[in-house]
């Protein structure tokens, strides 16, 4: 559809309300503020003020600042969640049927290969998962009349590129769906600084034409327009409800308050304190050796000292770190908790350890694998733009994206456990061992050299 369509109006002004209108934006602002920990409520005078300090009159005599100890849990619980998720390099799978198909697939992942696509899934996770909402763009660059190049296999004057577009940038991300649940367009609001003056855009995407619109003293001009050349939108947009530290945003800042107030308390009871009873004559001279308190008869000096730190609090403490890690489905692997493991564990334990983690990986892929279907079917539409012969093939592709979570493999597990199943037999060639091992560069080269040493050991007998 044209975006006048949509809208029923052709008036610029009121288009872009429209569409504004239509996507409630996540509060970046708080989400930035809870996600950098120099902006933790810790670290608030107003939630948190410096000590106020007394003279013995009752008069003002300074301010003793107060431990502000924040922690960066929320990039703890994301980073985590990106690092189960696409740890592991999203494989394409496809039953090709005919060369033009095979030829397609590879296209697919040539173009995802030059877009470095393994760290782009990192990056639009961890937006996702922090901003709540993020979205990609592709497009192709180049002109007609520029130089061809043959990097896909055939000549072309284009590329393929992708932009990440996220509210945590600055972008205001505003999808348009159809009462069916169909994206009949997609909407970005930006800013760009220009002649020392902040501009802003709107454009809009439909599956038939491009549109950008300028904010001016006029109001909003149209100032680029073109033809959807492949007939889609080329935007793959994602939305979550929360931030994946929303459920245990209050645990993490009472624990930040807990472990502040601790340290005041560590501090004040760290110093000495001595408790005298009865008269003091003397004090021994500073910088005398065998610190020595003359007192009278009966007199009395300890040091006071705190035995017992509240049991409540401590396991306070650990009970919100406990909260913190089950809720989120954030498994705790810090060396502390590894190193436990002392010899290490099975395979069959670490899939244990690690399976909440995984759980977590199997609800986040409700999004992801619609999300990484709609990018290939993009990638599809682009192809058989470049290469027409191929847009039949393509369309006619189903090609599915494997997502497999993050995990340590156990493979003297798999390899015994393999064995026995086969009877003890071998389970790979000698040649398939050397290139699997990845000590040499060269396996063909190794097998003749390790069959020579073999040979030259035999003659010798």
């Amino acid at each position: 559809m044209k975006i006048f369509e949509i809208t029923e109006t052709d008036d610029i002004e009121a288009s872009v309300k429209f569409f504004r209108d239509a996507t409630e934006q996540p509060p970046i602002e708080v989400l930035k503020t809870q996600y950098q920990v120099a902006e933790h409520p810790v670290f608030d005078l107003r939630n948190r003020p410096d000590r106020k300090v007394l003279k013995e009159d009752g008069s003002f005599e300074r301010w003793d600042a107060v431990n502000r100890l924040g922690l960066p849990i929320q990039k703890k619980i994301v980073g985590a969640s990106v690092a189960f998720l696409f740890g592991n390099p999203v494989k394409l799978s496809c039953q090709t049927r005919n060369q033009a198909e095979t030829q397609v697939l590879e296209l697919v992942k040539k173009i995802l290969y030059a877009n470095k696509i393994d760290s782009f899934n990192r990056r639009i996770a961890r937006d996702l998962f922090r901003a709540t909402a993020v979205a990609e763009v592709w497009f192709a660059v180049g002109e007609s009349s520029d130089e061809k190049h043959t990097d896909y296999g055939f000549e072309t004057p284009y590329r393929i590129k992708v932009m990440k577009l996220s509210p945590w940038d600055g972008n205001e991300l505003y999808p348009y769906f159809d009462k069916y649940g169909n994206m009949t367009a997609f909407c970005r609001a930006y800013r760009l600084f220009a002649d020392k003056k902040e501009v802003a855009y709107f454009e809009v995407y439909t599956n038939e034409e491009y549109k950008l619109f300028e904010k001016t003293d006029d109001g909003w001009q149209e100032i680029e327009s073109s033809i959807n050349s492949i007939g889609k939108i080329p935007v793959v947009y994602a939305r979550e409800e929360q931030s994946d530290w929303a459920d245990v945003q209050t645990a993490i800042e009472r624990l930040e308050h807990l472990l502040s107030n601790f340290a005041d308390t560590n501090d004040y009871h760290g110093n000495p304190k001595i408790f005298i009873e009865g008269e003091i004559e003397g004090f021994v001279k500073k910088g005398e050796s065998g610190a020595i308190i003359q007192g009278e008869k009966g007199a009395k000096a300890s040091y006071l000292s705190w035995d017992h730190a509240p049991e409540s609090i401590r396991l306070e403490i650990e009970t919100l770190f406990r909260v913190i890690y089950s809720f989120t489905q954030t498994p705790d692997i810090s060396f502390d908790t590894l190193k436990d493991l002392k010899q290490g564990i099975s395979g069959v334990a670490l899939e244990m350890l690690f399976m909440d983690a995984h759980l977590k990986v199997q609800e986040k892929r409700e999004i992801f694998d619609e999300y990484l279907q709609r990018r290939t079917n993009i990638l599809k539409a682009y192809i058989g733009w470049l290469k027409p012969d191929l847009k039949t093939p393509a369309a006619a592709m189903d090609i599915q994206s494997d997502i497999t979570p993050y995990l340590i493999h156990d493979m003297d597990s798999v390899v015994r456990n393999m064995k026995s199943a086969n009877g003890g037999k071998a389970l790979i060639s000698q040649r398939t061992a050397i290139e699997k091992s990845g000590l040499v560069a060269n396996a063909e080269a190794e097998l003749k050299q390790i069959k020579a040493e073999e040979e030259i050991k035999m003659s010798d007998r």
